[in-house]
């Protein structure tokens, strides 16, 4: 379970209209239904606050009702079931290398999140070889029919294993700080997808922000070079203040949105999920489309 003991006879809180379903509820798409939106998270370096924001933009976009999987793809490095209060019994580690399939290791999280653990520690998970990979490719195909999300969490830089999972997702968010380092180390991360014309647009979260301006501020500075040299767009579409709620919280073990739902932090990323949920979609299409689609391309980019 992902609620704590102690916690146990408390209900979860959180902002927004919600619908707490469980995965086993959840009809199957048809073919009409529109194929799942796979979301890769990545940074240029580590420190930002990623595995926040996604965990928490999971719970939060659950709680709207949406149908989210988080795959903790910061293989080696997995913390998601750390942020969420988690101990997985069994992780992706089980299914490479021991007798489980992807559906015995999912673990319930916050509103029916379903959290695919990376593990953490495995120097394996880390330096998976190709057929390892192209296990967990096929394994991913299984949520194809049963998600509306699929967030995925990668390491960070611009390693093998975080540019295929970042080129294979139909979408990708870059979480930014505000220090010159993080621009830095962003930067070449979107360059780097440039390069390889993988996605035609990028969406970017600037995380840490002491007010709405100095956001703004960051956000222009990444806008305003990529404009200048490097052919992708840049989609600005949120920010999450600065808030001390967020480190109370880690050191509960429990996500922030749920911890406090009303602090400045819960409100940030309110706004990110709704975007999401209901702002108008690029008018790009993404040559991938869907979970089925991301396996595809994945298993293309590491053969």
């Amino acid at each position: 379970m992902w609620n704590k003991a102690s916690r146990s006879a408390r209900p979860p809180r959180i902002i927004g209209t919600y619908s707490d379903r469980s995965y086993a509820a959840q009809p199957g798409r048809d073919a009409e239904t529109p194929a799942a939106r796979v979301i890769a998270v990545s940074s240029g370096k580590g420190g930002v606050g990623k595995t926040s924001l996604v965990v928490n933009l999971s719970i939060t976009l659950a709680a709207m009702g949406q149908r989210v999987v988080l795959f903790d793809a910061d293989l080696g490095l997995a913390n998601a079931e750390v942020l969420m209060g988690i101990t997985p019994h069994r992780t992706l580690f089980d299914c490479l290398y021991g007798d489980k399939d992807l559906e015995d290791i999912i673990i319930p999280g916050p509103y029916g999140v379903r959290l695919i653990s990376g593990g953490s520690g495995f120097l394996e998970l880390a330096n998976l070889d190709s057929a390892r990979r192209q296990q967990i490719i096929e394994s991913l195909s299984y949520f194809d029919r049963e998600t509306d999300f699929l967030i995925i969490d990668t390491g960070a830089g611009i390693s093998k294993n975080v540019l295929g999972f970042v080129a294979a997702a139909g979408e990708v968010i870059v979480v930014v700080t505000p220090e010159p380092t993080s621009l830095t180390d962003a930067y070449s991360l979107i360059k780097v997808l440039a390069m390889f014309k993988v996605h035609p647009e990028v969406m970017l979260v600037v995380n840490r922000a002491g007010d709405e301006r100095e956001a703004v501020r960051t956000a222009q500075k990444i806008e305003k070079v990529v404009g200048q040299f490097l052919q992708i767009r840049v989609n600005s579409i949120g920010w999450i203040i600065e808030d001390k709620t967020v480190g109370r919280a880690v050191r509960d073990q429990e996500p922030f949105s749920m911890f406090s739902p009303h602090s400045p932090a819960s409100q940030s990323i309110s706004r990110i999920a709704r975007y999401l949920v209901t702002g108008q979609r690029q008018s790009w299409v993404p040559s991938a489309p869907g979970v089925r689609g991301f396996v595809q391309r994945l298993a293309r980019l590491f053969n």
